[in-house]
């Protein structure tokens, strides 16, 4: 089997807190006084275009929360979703260590809007960690869709026995490992770095 040359991280879940999922939702829907259930329903009805570039986040808020109007602003939802980040500092140092080893090219593989998610690479500095970004919202591809995996395979030029990938859902890893890429199923962001080393990935 070759060796792994390629890791493929997911960033919410592992290396940050989950940026805008039903938590963060629900969370939102209690702030700010919605319907959790209607604001759910809207989100699903374009999370997709959402995640893959094709809607902004002033036209999803528009969408799922401002189509009526609002004793809040569209900024204070903006201010509100930013503030659901957080650093997993132990995975996120893992990943740093691994970057400075130069027998291993970094990526992210993540889905996630465009907004939320440059936001999160500058305020993070997920730029020391990752050497490309190919998020749904820039690639179009979604996980656990097979085509987002084969696209990192493409533009990384490895086949699939030389990649790693990590996140936090088990239907995303699952996905990974059909198409033959190993696989690093994260329950616990603060063990990755043991993980990695079990998985006989380790910085030198």
């Amino acid at each position: 089997m070759a060796e792994v040359s390629l890791l493929l991280w997911d960033v919410g879940g592992v290396l940050l807190s989950n940026g805008w999922d039903h938590a963060g939702r629900t969370a939102a829907a209690e702030r700010f006084g919605l319907d959790p259930a209607d604001l759910e329903r809207r989100h699903e009805a374009v999370a997709e275009a959402f995640e893959t570039g094709a809607l902004t986040l002033p036209e999803y808020l528009a969408t799922t929360i401002f189509y009526t109007p609002r004793p809040f602003t569209p900024d204070q939802v903006r201010t509100f979703i930013w503030g659901l980040s957080r650093p997993n500092e132990p995975a996120i140092e893992t990943a740093r260590r691994l970057r400075a080893d130069v027998r291993f090219t970094q990526v992210a593989l993540n889905n996630e809007s465009r907004e939320l998610n440059e936001y999160r690479i500058h305020t993070f500095r997920l730029r020391t960690v990752f050497h490309a970004f190919l998020s749904s919202c820039y690639t179009g591809r979604r996980k656990p869709d097979p085509s987002a995996y084969r696209y990192a395979l493409q533009v990384t030029q490895r086949a699939p026995d030389e990649a790693l990938f990590l996140d936090d859902r088990r239907e995303n890893v699952d996905a990974a490992a059909q198409l033959g890429l190993r696989t690093l199923w994260v329950r616990d962001p603060a063990r990755v770095g043991e993980e990695l080393a079990r998985a006989g990935v380790a910085a030198q």
